[in-house]
């Protein structure tokens, strides 16, 4: 098992305490959460609840809808076929379905074409489903295509586009001669050990199914969402797994072999590497793969949303590092959480220890949260000493207070010019022994059990 350093357990400690207040004070149900350092699960996480109303804790077992991430799995079952020799990436798609019709056709569309986002096509199959939830059946999505419009040449721009990788996913089906859904489960699901997985639409009430809710109204209130079933826009967006499940295909990235007979290295290399690139050199995509630059790292992923869920996985291939982080709400925002994971937790995993200062026990009853009128405010282990962090803040490691022994329960503060730099914080003891409130100065804070 990989040993966590003192950089990442110390960050890990903030990211724990920021995600919980920023859960409280959004009204968050609940996320689920995993941190991978190569072939391990270093870390994974429930917070909040999968249903709010039964009282059911979320947790890493728990089950989301996680949407577009579908995409990567319909990617990686392309790869396959044309491993095995049976398509051809350079293709025209309509070598494999000959019944392809749109309006002012710009083709030929190449099956790359699809699965990288450049192929011009309407980002949706006929019909408003995103808004009615009511997706098209297959032969609905084949029958209607004809009266959409082909809205831009091959490779001119990039443009994202579910109903391209629907039709990448029927020519998984015609291909291979098995449903869908059947092949993506005999060839990468149940290789890979995902056994908590459904690329079918999932039983709506699956005892490990987390309950979606819709976003935060300004009255405070949140409505339970409808459940989805995708239908035609399957490959795209109709996979259900959990962050444990998902760990073992974000780990499959880092190998070079294929030992669960899923693909070759140099085939997912083939699907790491850039195949568009935006004229600012900042994001592009792979097969499958959303690439993003960011802070001079490179990083591979995908997110997803559909009703009731948002959800993330993000990648860095060269520290072989990847967090995943699945919400079962609508204002979710797992994005925000993996990019506060990777530097305060997940890069520090693939970094040389550094050796630091023994943590004093005798401090450890000073841990903990403390608030006020003014704000709250959480004292955590931090590299072999205390800090003090407002956890609320969108980013509280940006001023830091850390906290240098004097003597007894006294610590000098070591802050910004808008802190109490240099002046003495203060751990009060009750009648019983038991801290229950921070000095900062002149003021004060109480401790709290939670937020």
């Amino acid at each position: 098992m990989v040993k966590i350093n003192e950089k990442a357990a110390s960050g890990l400690r903030v990211f724990e305490s920021w995600v919980e207040s920023q859960m409280a004070y959004s009204g968050q149900p609940g996320i689920s959460a995993a941190v991978i350092y190569d072939q391990e699960v270093v870390w994974s996480r429930g917070f909040g609840y999968a249903d709010k109303e039964k009282s059911i804790p979320a947790a890493p077992d728990t089950i989301y809808r996680v949407a577009s991430i579908s995409k990567l799995f319909t990617s990686t079952a392309v790869m396959q076929l044309k491993e095995k020799g049976k398509l051809n990436l350079y293709d025209p798609i309509r070598d494999y379905l000959p019944w392809f019709k749109i309006k002012d056709d710009k083709g030929p569309i190449s099956v790359v074409n699809l699965v990288t986002h450049t192929s011009g096509l309407p980002r949706e199959a006929a019909g408003p489903y995103w808004t009615t939830n009511q997706f098209p059946e297959t032969k609905d999505l084949i029958k209607n295509l004809s009266g959409l419009v082909h809205t831009l040449p091959v490779w001119r721009k990039w443009k994202y586009s579910n109903l391209a990788v629907s039709l990448a996913g029927m020519i998984v089906e015609e291909v291979s001669g098995v449903k869908y859904e059947d092949y993506v489960k005999e060839n990468i699901l149940d290789p890979l050990g995902m056994i908590d997985s459904f690329m079918e639409t999932i039983p709506r009430d699956h005892s490990k199914l987390a309950k979606g809710y819709g976003r935060r109204m300004p009255d405070g209130s949140r409505k339970a969402s409808d459940f989805t079933d995708c239908k035609g826009i399957t490959p795209a967006a109709n996979l259900a797994t959990t962050v444990m499940d998902l760990a073992r295909f974000a780990m499959f990235q880092f190998r070079e072999g294929h030992e669960e007979g899923v693909l070759k290295g140099e085939t997912l290399r083939e699907m790491h590497r850039l195949h568009w690139v935006d004229p600012k050199w900042i994001m592009g995509w792979g097969i499958g793969f959303s690439i993003t630059r960011l802070n001079g790292k490179t990083y591979i992923g995908h997110g997803g949303a559909v009703k009731g869920y948002r959800t993330n996985l993000k990648i860095s291939l060269k520290d072989k590092v990847a967090v995943i982080v699945f919400t079962n709400a609508d204002d979710g925002e797992p994005i925000k959480y993996v990019d506060k994971a990777f530097p305060w937790v997940a890069h520090p995993l693939a970094e040389k220890p550094v050796d630091m200062k023994p943590f004093d026990e005798s401090w450890r009853d000073y841990i903990g949260k403390y608030r006020s009128d003014w704000r709250d405010a959480e004292v955590l282990e931090f590299n072999g000493g205390l800090i003090v962090v407002t956890p609320n803040l969108p980013d509280p490691m940006l001023e830091p207070t850390k906290l240098e022994h004097i003597e007894g329960n006294r610590f000098k503060m070591i802050a910004s010019g808008y802190g109490s730099h240099g002046e003495e914080a203060v751990f009060d003891r009750d009648e019983s022994g038991q801290v229950y409130r921070l000095k900062t100065g002149e003021n004060y804070a109480e401790k709290i059990m939670s937020w």
